[in-house]
């Protein structure tokens, strides 16, 4: 009696537990998929079969590790084949838009301008991707680019102060001090030679990281290297975890790579509560990204209130994000400026027309500079940071003659976008930064085209200060420099979250007056 009651309690616990979830299971991963495809082949959408829990990123990992054999002519700004080789290779196989599958997570990728203004747009029923690699806010915390709804509304407007336009005037001079520093470390490595070899990849990984620390956060440069050191550790095991399947759960196991994980993540918070605390013993805490978040932490004012937490998540959040993507924009900018030289010096005229040639430069002087700005336009279109960005439906809904069940993620390839020659010409691979002249919106046929720093509500809060942080590093080294690229360089641009030369940019530099390096 006693093993007859046994087995009925197992045969219960079964039914009511084990067989519910073996169903869930089964529903996941053959189910949804199956219907999902048949419902968007209706609409003349196709793409590569989906293969049981992992989809397609076994595809994409080989392809990608093909494509990264590649050496391309540097002359060349077709990129894109070698940057995505399975969107290109999709591409020409089912069409501008098609469906492929990130694990078991329905992906469609959409390029048209139009629709990627809606998609970008919270109005429409789209939201950034739930994230669930921890790898994710290790490395960027929980800042603006992954909080929704009332608190992302919330740390955007306590945030939007901080970069003001005269608050961004007030941070040229610090940017100014920083590149100096870094041209005094460039003259003791020289060796007294004329020439020297720099890797600009490394050096403006660098000084931004100095820049932004200095100018958001107030810190000193020893504090921003240290910390520096530690998110670019952090950014490896997040670059390498993207062609993984993540299983829920391992993120709490003693792994070795966790474990490294852990480790860092310690070094990156100790870091940033190190600063944190200098500040918060000041008695004024300033106007900078620190300022503001400190007083929004003392605030008794309902929707303008910050935890410390919070402010720890969103130091994480710029310091990475602000870091990462102005040195990406300035080192693909030194990589063409090195191969068009006729652009270096219209650059360097106007820079000596407005600036001077000796004079220190400061946001009025930099805002002068109209070739300065076209040229990082078209830097930003063929070799932008950002080159996709993904969103998530979350309801069906339908744009176009496009229905899209809730759940389906949707990128938008801002690479392919940008060369698109129906969008900007047969002239679109070419660098031609004079198609800028009249402004963003007449430099294509769609005045949304060019989507660097994306579009809608949540477009990069940051913009103007990485601008203004490029021209002003830019407009001192032309002033001292002559420029060209190394005969080590390798054409070689590689999705690593973002878009980075994947052997680093060795970059020839002369000075133009010895008398001027400082």
């Amino acid at each position: 009696m006693e093993l007859i009651s046994t087995t009925h309690l197992l045969a219960l616990v079964l039914l009511l537990f084990v067989v519910p979830k073996i169903w869930e299971a089964c529903l996941i991963l053959l189910w949804r998929p199956l219907m999902l495809s048949r419902r968007f082949k209706k609409q003349g959408i196709s793409g590569p079969k989906y293969k049981i829990l992992y989809g397609n990123i076994s595809e994409m990992k080989k392809m990608k590790e093909e494509a990264n054999l590649l050496v391309l002519d540097p002359k060349s700004n077709d990129i894109f084949p070698r940057v995505f080789p399975h969107y290109h290779q999709w591409m020409s196989q089912y069409g501008q838009t098609f469906l492929y599958w990130n694990g078991t997570k329905p992906t469609i990728y959409i390029s048209d301008p139009e629709v990627a203004k809606q998609i970008l747009s919270s109005k429409f029923g789209f939201t950034i991707i739930p994230v669930k690699r921890p790898e994710v806010f290790i490395l960027f915390g929980k800042g603006l680019s992954f909080i929704q709804g009332d608190d992302w509304v919330r740390h955007r407007r306590i945030l939007n102060p901080a970069f003001s336009m005269d608050r961004l005037k007030a941070m040229t001079r610090p940017m100014v001090d920083c590149t100096l520093r870094m041209f005094e470390e460039w003259r003791k490595q020289s060796n007294g030679e004329v020439v020297m070899t720099i890797d600009m990849d490394k050096e403006f990984h660098k000084l931004t990281a100095d820049i932004t620390a200095t100018t958001a956060f107030g810190s000193s440069y020893e504090e921003s290297i240290e910390l520096c050191r530690s998110q670019t550790e952090l950014e490896k095991f997040y670059i390498t975890s993207l062609t993984k399947v993540f299983i829920p759960g391992t993120q709490y196991l003693p792994t070795p790579t966790n474990l490294k994980l852990w480790e860092l993540d310690k070094k990156v918070k100790n870091s940033t509560k190190r600063i944190i605390d200098s500040r918060s013993k000041c008695e004024t805490y300033g106007d900078d990204l620190l300022g503001v978040m400190l007083k929004a932490a003392k605030s008794k004012e309902s929707g303008r209130q910050m935890r410390i937490d919070e402010i720890i998540d969103e130091c994480k959040n710029f310091y990475y994000s602000g870091q990462g993507t102005t040195s990406v924009l300035l080192t693909w900018t030194m990589m063409l400026l090195s191969l068009h030289q006729d652009w270096q010096e219209k650059l360097r005229e106007e820079i000596f027309n407005e600036c001077g040639v000796d004079n220190i430069p400061d946001s009025d002087t930099i805002s002068k500079l109209k070739l300065m700005n076209m040229v990082l336009m078209e830097s930003l279109r063929l070799y932008g940071p950002v080159i996709k960005m993904f969103r998530d439906a979350t309801q069906d809904i339908k744009i176009g003659n496009l229905d899209i069940p809730k759940g389906t993620s949707i990128v938008v390839p801002f690479l392919k976008m940008h060369t698109d020659k129906a969008i900007w010409g047969e002239d679109a691979e070419q660098f031609k930064p004079l198609r800028f002249e009249n402004g963003i919106s007449q430099a294509a046929t769609n005045p949304n085209a060019l989507l660097a720093f994306s579009i809608g509500p949540r477009a990069c809060i940051a913009k103007n200060f990485a601008m203004i942080e490029a021209k002003t590093v830019v407009t001192l080294i032309l002033q001292r420099f002559r420029l060209s690229l190394s005969p080590e360089y390798k054409h070689t641009p590689v999705d690593h979250f973002n878009l980075f030369p994947q052997y680093g940019l060795p970059i020839m530099l002369q000075p133009l007056d010895s008398s001027s390096q400082q």
